[in-house]
């Protein structure tokens, strides 16, 4: 599966493709590096988003996981660069449970593309986030956003 990573203020992380789609994105540095268009493009508008200059992704993605794990997760695209939601207010759009808000979350195969980190417990607490360094790497996102809690 090619791969491609790069440096982050958030550490290294790798962006990895399948059949034309970004299949998920994970911390640390891949073994291989392959630059195909796709993963130029990921590599190019993450280093942006990082920047300050891209408020929302347009690339192609696939991740793995069950249908409502693919509706809950279009939601989470659509919250706005610099905007939150709690997981009871992502729940009532999906007509499910806060929890099952949470363990999606949880599971999200491509974090801050699929934007996990704009998910809020009650009250604007941090509740919790599953990409290295926890709710500090949370925060720091939330915090490039202009999201202060």
């Amino acid at each position: 599966m090619p791969q491609l990573s790069l440096h982050s203020p958030v550490g290294d992380i790798t962006v990895s493709e399948e059949n034309g789609k970004i299949v998920s994105l994970d911390w640390g540095w891949g073994m291989e590096q392959t630059q195909t268009p796709l993963l130029k493009k990921a590599k190019k508008q993450l280093e942006a988003y990082f920047d300050g200059s891209l408020k929302k992704f347009t690339l192609p993605l696939n991740p793995p996981g069950t249908s409502f794990a693919h509706l809950v997760g279009a939601e989470m695209r659509r919250i706005p660069y610099g905007k939150t939601l709690s997981y009871s207010e992502l729940a009532f759009l999906v007509e499910s449970h806060p929890r099952a808000i949470g363990q999606v979350c949880a599971n999200n195969p491509i974090p801050i593309i699929i934007p996990c980190h704009r998910v809020l417990g009650a009250k604007e607490t941090l509740g919790g986030y599953s990409g290295e360094g926890g709710l500090v790497t949370k925060c720091a996102l939330l915090a490039l956003e202009g999201v202060l809690l």
